[in-house]
């Protein structure tokens, strides 16, 4: 079976050219249709006036309120106009009787373009009939005379008698076959003129969308699929002017290449946080889990001082039962894996806020939630001053209370853990400047702080506190440092809330400040405004 083949589509610049060719040929041949018309009409003008001064000649004034002349005066020939000077060789002539028949029908004959005076020569039956068949109304006909060609023919009548006079319409139809030539080679010379000049200009003009197009195919073929892609490309400032078409189109290209490289770099940038976040959470995991394999081996090959002379099926099981190093073994142990639990809890969170899980959102008041974590990092902590600052009415805000409590936990231990003892943490409640309308009803936003006066955070580690596994030692260990989630849940959280979360650091004196939207007021309950001192108690110390 033979495949039929697709015909190959035209480019823009053979459409233009074509389009532009066939405009101009459609224009020239309407220019050249009216041009013939009009000058047919002239000629057959100018010819029907040289045919009316023949009748004229021929039959004489008219016979109206005149007597006729009789039609056989021999000084007066009746066709003496045929041969007479004036009119053109091959003009016809015929008398017409009373009874309406034709006679002596004659035309004039020159036999050489330079001889003597033309003569007449008598028509044939079928030129005579020709000539009879006309109407007799007065005006020019044009009829066919077998033989002789085309003529302009009129019935004229008057003092002389009835006549049938007639020119040749030779010259004139040579005239309009004249002009209509001239006008096809014109014309037709014109086309391939246009057809090559249009080539040329489309192509020039064009030629800033072949740059576009460049651009494009450059774009491409460049590997944006995987990598670090540097994504320069642009289209030239001159073919990427908004004020022509092309410049439109450019302009555009450039917009979207913009936007696209934009994304790659996102992607990139997201993939290298990807990749160092797997890497550190590999780095954080392989510790425990190589403790856990360590102890578990040590374990397995111990032999306990308790168990020497003890028959196999007589030992005893359970931890208590064990010795020494066992016990040893096994705490280490439970702490590693409370520690990869704690770590796997953490980023298993994490993965539900980048997912959009929805919280548990509850009107909740912070500052219960605040003594409770600072009374919680005072335990922990005892060798640091806490102090706390809480207003005086209930700060109420509409947000999942495990959540926020996690907040103030995380923010608190990263204080704890990064400050020296003797450093001053001071967690403190007020309500936040609105920087936009609050809702009728509603207080403003609210402020929830964490400051200490410790030695600070390096400035090179503020842009990047609030990543995932950022932290200021390069250290893996967690008696030296954390595993860099806390922040970044702290953040994540903040964010799922609607709200922000910022540091400010210099040495002595670092602040984490959370601005939770404010929500609609719970039951009132009583608070008091003052400070807590963990040098002087669980109590707090309220103001006169």
């Amino acid at each position: 079976m033979s495949e039929v083949r697709a015909r190959r589509p035209w480019s823009l610049r053979t459409r233009l050219v074509v389009a532009a060719v066939v405009l101009i040929a459609v224009v020239g041949t309407v220019i050249g249709t009216v041009t013939t018309i009009a000058f047919r009409t002239y000629l057959y003008g100018q010819l029907d006036i040289r045919l009316k001064d023949v009748a004229m000649r021929a039959s004489g004034p008219s016979a109206d309120g005149a007597e006729r002349l009789p039609g056989d005066l021999p000084h007066r020939p009746p066709l003496d106009f045929v041969t007479g000077g004036g009119t053109p060789v091959g003009t016809v002539g015929a008398i017409v009787e009373d009874d309406g028949s034709v006679d002596r029908a004659v035309a004039s004959t020159q036999l050489e373009p330079s001889g003597p005076a033309p003569t007449e020569s008598p028509l044939d039956a079928a030129q005579t009939a020709a000539l009879a068949a006309l109407a007799r109304d007065g005006r020019p006909h044009t009829v066919d005379l077998p033989g002789k060609g085309g003529y302009r023919v009129q019935y004229a009548t008057g003092v002389r008698g009835s006549f049938m006079v007639g020119v040749p319409t030779e010259d004139v139809q040579d005239a309009l076959g004249t002009l209509v030539l001239v006008e096809v080679c014109v014309t037709g010379a014109g086309l391939v003129a246009a057809g090559i000049a249009g080539t040329g200009m489309v192509g020039v003009a064009l030629r800033p969308l072949r740059r576009v197009a460049a651009t494009a195919t450059r774009v491409s073929e460049l590997p944006l699929h995987s990598g670090e892609v540097a994504l320069h490309e642009r289209v030239p400032d001159a073919e990427a002017d908004p004020r022509t078409e092309v410049g439109q189109v450019g302009a555009a290209l450039n917009r979207m290449l913009g936007h696209v490289g934009s994304a790659l770099a996102a992607r990139q940038e997201s993939e290298t946080r990807v990749r160092q976040f797997v890497a550190d959470a590999g780095h954080e995991l392989r510790t425990p889990l190589a403790s856990i394999r360590g102890y578990a081996e040590l374990t397995r090959r111990g032999r306990e001082r308790s168990e020497v002379g003890v028959p196999p099926g007589r030992r005893p099981w359970g931890r208590d039962s064990a010795g020494p190093d066992t016990r040893h073994a096994l705490g280490r142990i439970e702490a590693e894996a409370t520690r990869m639990t704690g770590l796997v809890e953490d980023l298993l969170l994490l993965a539900r806020l980048d997912a959009g899980r929805p919280l548990s959102y509850e009107s909740t008041d912070l500052s219960p939630l605040v003594v409770d974590a600072v009374a919680d990092a005072r335990a922990a902590g005892p060798g640091h001053l806490w102090r706390l600052e809480l207003p005086s009415e209930p700060a109420t805000v509409h947000g999942d209370g495990p959540r926020l409590q996690q907040v103030l936990v995380n923010l608190l231990a990263n204080a704890r853990t990064h400050a020296p003892p003797g450093t001053t943490v001071t967690a403190r409640v007020r309500p936040a400047a609105a920087r936009t309308p609050q809702a009728p009803g509603h207080p403003p936003a609210v402020l929830l702080e964490v400051e200490d006066d410790g030695p600070g955070i390096p400035a090179e580690l503020l842009p990047h506190i609030f990543e995932r596994f950022a932290r200021g030692d390069a250290s893996r260990s967690r008696h030296a440092g954390s595993t860099g989630l806390g922040l970044a849940i702290v953040h994540a959280v903040v964010t799922a809330h609607g709200g922000a979360v910022t540091v400010r650091s210099v040495p002595g004196r670092t602040v984490f400040a959370v601005t939770l939207p404010s929500g609609p007021p719970g039951p009132t309950a009583p608070h008091t405004s003052g400070t807590y001192d963990s040098q002087e108690g669980h109590r707090l110390i309220t103001r006169p």
